[in-house]
């Protein structure tokens, strides 16, 4: 490039300048380049309304004559803004995001949390908190937090440890170095999560002679590292000295797009797979060597093979305290692990022998190297008497024929018998995510959207809104708990602003059913985790559903249509009738607070008072001290 090309500059504010940089930022893997922020989120204040703001309104003007498009949805809610935005990128298997802007103060900080659930789920997403003065000339402007040691800080410092990288513009040259770090993070496969680039609001309205070589088009490259022939020599040799190995199928094979090699593997060695919540699907349920969920919230299935597997071989995971039961779900003294990993940090998790590399890479290595491996008949045999009496245990579970409110399975078991394969299921907290995991048969990596990395009330309102807009084709379907929906409903609005087709299945159960099962186990007699009138005394005197609180009616307000139903055969043709519509649509129904859920074959580590004058503690306590002799550390 000539020295004129270098040399030539093009006069706009800093936001300008930053709409007009990532409409030319494109990603690619396997030959395949699409734009790598796809759109933007944006709630304004008096921190960005001026800046950023004004920057996307030129660009609708702009594209018009050529430039690139950053198109633009206005949501209600700042975190909700942000869940949406990660979800459409979990869809996308991490290879586009979405740009979220909020105003300065609360309205920036609203995002911390959906900065914390993209990073510890290791899914991009591009945020620009608004910040307070560069000048400091307006000190204190209105909603700045003042610290009298340093006036360096901010309340978007809150950012830096839920992000993978950070940085503040206080002069408008430093945008250059930090928009091209914050495009390696985000299409890094090992460090990718939340990238947060804060943005005084005076810089952001700031003017510049800018590099016309700073907008030309960049493509960054989602590499695949291969694997080290070392490392995988040790790892082929570890497989072969196994009598009864178990692979364990995280997020990243799905995101690695290594659905088929991983179906292919455990096809040709007869190797178990069990998979983690967001590793569902990567193989098909149907195939002889899915095994289901695995862990606290895993089938028995799973975890009858895992008590006993002498190799447990992880891909794409990265051992939350559910895969691992707290430490107790390996239960072979001599257990070993091998894991793949993009990521050093999680692939050396379990003191491990590592694979440092792509999942898909990896597989297709493993494919090669283990041709003539396969598992005993005898272990063969027994994982398919364990997949027949799980199955047997999930039609159960699924037609209980429950009185006289139905339990939540049979909602799942509705849902999973009406939905296609390249249909999407959301949720992400509550009981829900435990019996989904044990319970739902999933056919393809497409359909089980579940976040349970940091399992956030109220992510799936917005989070469908996120999923239909990246995948369109699909009918997307979130099931909302009555505690969730009370948290976060706001992003209703917006799916009916923009006609985004989206079913919601709400299961009111009048209070909190997981924790209220946990505190009960627990020997805190479910307080707090029921809604009801309060009593005379405590909250042990709660009596009746609190008079007055209907969530249908206050979904109605939204603006999006809702089918009440009360039984299992009016709730399938309620999705029936909701699939045929245009229309985003709630199907309302009452489920039973107390279960009945899927049998437990494992255990979650919750701490019980190790002291106390209720006899319900003292019991807890007792059978807590028992059930944590198992707990080692794999080492």
């Amino acid at each position: 490039m000539s020295n004129e090309a270098y040399s030539a500059t093009i006069r706009l504010t800093t936001a300008q300048a930053t709409i007009r940089f990532l409409t030319n930022q494109y990603s690619e893997r396997d030959g395949v380049e699409q734009r790598l922020i796809a759109g933007a989120f944006g709630i304004f204040g008096h921190g960005n309304v001026a800046g950023i703001g004004q920057a996307l309104l030129q660009n609708e003007i702009d594209r018009d004559e050529g430039e690139g498009a950053m198109p633009y949805i206005m949501p209600r809610n700042e975190q909700g803004q942000v869940h949406a935005a990660v979800a459409y990128a979990r869809t996308k298997n991490r290879l586009q995001t979405m740009m979220c802007t909020a105003s300065i103060g609360p309205g920036s900080l609203n995002m911390v949390t959906g900065a914390a659930l993209a990073t510890t789920n290791r899914i991009p997403v591009l945020l620009f908190p608004s910040d307070q003065f560069a000048n400091r000339i307006p000190d204190p402007v209105l909603q700045q937090l003042e610290d009298p040691t340093t006036l360096d800080v901010t309340v978007n410092d809150c950012f830096r440890p839920v992000s993978r990288f950070f940085d503040r513009i206080n002069r408008p040259e430093q945008l250059i170095p930090s928009l091209l770090n914050a495009m390696r993070v985000l299409t890094d496969p090992a460090e990718t999560g939340a990238v947060t680039v804060a943005m005084p609001q005076d810089v952001q309205a700031e003017a510049f002679d800018w590099p016309v070589e700073f907008f030309r088009k960049r493509v960054w490259h989602v590499r695949r590292p291969v694997p080290e022939p070392a490392a995988l020599d040790r790892a082929v040799a570890l497989i072969r000295a196994a009598k009864r190995p178990l692979v364990i199928s995280g997020g990243g094979t799905i995101y690695s797009e290594a659905s088929q090699e991983l179906r292919e593997l455990a096809t040709n060695t007869g190797i178990p797979v069990a998979d983690t919540q967001a590793g569902k699907g990567a193989i098909s349920f149907e195939n002889p060597a899915s095994v289901g969920g695995v862990g606290s919230t895993g089938c028995d299935a799973a975890n009858h093979l895992a008590d006993k597997a002498d190799l447990i071989i992880g891909i794409g995971t990265r051992y939350s305290d559910f895969t691992t039961a707290s430490k107790t779900q390996f239960k072979n003294p001599d257990v070993k692990f091998v894991n793949v990993n993009v990521r050093s940090f999680d692939a050396a998790k379990e003191s491990a022998e590592m694979v440092v590399a792509d999942a898909r890479e990896t597989l297709l290595a493993l494919i090669d190297r283990l041709a003539d491996y396969h598992v005993d008949d005898a272990y063969t045999d027994e994982i398919h008497a364990e997949r027949k009496a799980w199955f047997e245990v999930t039609q159960r579970c699924y037609h209980l024929d429950h009185q006289p409110l139905p339990a939540q399975t049979e909602v799942f078991g509705a849902l999973n018998e009406l939905m296609g394969p390249e249909d999407i299921v959301i949720n992400a907290a509550g009981s829900m995510p435990g019996d989904l995991q044990a319970l739902w048969q999933a056919k393809t990596p497409t359909q089980y959207h579940v976040e349970y990395a940091f399992s956030t009330m109220g992510y799936e309102i917005p989070a469908a809104m996120g999923v239909k807009l990246a995948r369109p084709e699909s009918e997307v379907v979130s099931i909302v708990g009555d505690g969730t929906y009370q948290m976060l409903p706001a992003e209703l609005a917006t799916v009916t602003q923009e006609h985004i087709k989206v079913i919601y299945v709400l299961l009111d159960n009048y209070g909190y059913s997981s924790i209220g099962s946990l505190s009960e186990s627990h020997g805190s007699q479910r307080f707090g985790t029921k809604y009801r009138e309060r009593g005379e005394g405590s909250h042990l005197d709660d009596t009746e559903h609190v008079v007055g609180v209907d969530i249908a009616a206050n979904a109605r307000s939204w603006g999006i249509e809702v089918l009440e139903v009360h039984t299992i055969e009016e709730f399938r043709a309620a999705y029936e009738q909701a699939h045929a519509s245009d229309r985003a649509t709630m199907i309302h129904i009452e489920t039973d607070l107390y279960g009945p859920n899927p049998p437990g074959s494992s255990w979650w580590d919750v701490v019980v008072s190790e002291t106390s004058r209720l006899e319900s503690t003292q019991q807890a306590r007792a059978q807590y001290e028992q059930d944590r002799r198992p707990q080692r550390h794999y080492l």
